[in-house]
């Protein structure tokens, strides 16, 4: 039977080495829950979303890609995703060895929703 994909989003995080991902990166394993947070005071970009870890400021959306995601955490929507790591590059430059998937959490309350992996 054919399953939609939750995958709204999947990115790189930008700006990692301008904010403290360097502090916590050895915490950031494959799973990793990260937070997403809406700045729309952002002078830069009105649809900033910033990319915690715990408080740890990592980076953010990259601005091509935040328009969606921002308008969801505008309108109260951050309850229905589900940000985490989901790859780790420790070769590549520091601004491309992080990878964040933003899913749609399963909210139907069926068997299926509850068996749904990452």
């Amino acid at each position: 039977m054919y399953e939609r994909s939750r995958n709204l989003l999947d990115c790189y995080i930008a700006g990692f080495t301008y904010y403290d991902g360097l502090d916590v990166m050895d915490e950031l394993e494959l799973g990793t829950q990260v937070i997403l947070k809406s700045e729309p005071d952002n002078p830069h970009d009105p649809d900033a979303v910033a990319i915690y870890y715990g408080e740890t400021k990592l980076g953010y959306v990259p601005e091509a890609e935040n328009s969606q995601i921002s308008h969801l955490l505008y309108f109260g929507y951050d309850d229905i995703i589900e940000t985490k790591i989901n790859c780790r590059y420790p070769e590549a430059h520091m601004e491309k060895q992080f990878r964040v998937v933003v899913k749609l959490k399963d909210n139907r309350g069926n068997e299926r929703a509850s068996k749904s992996r990452w």
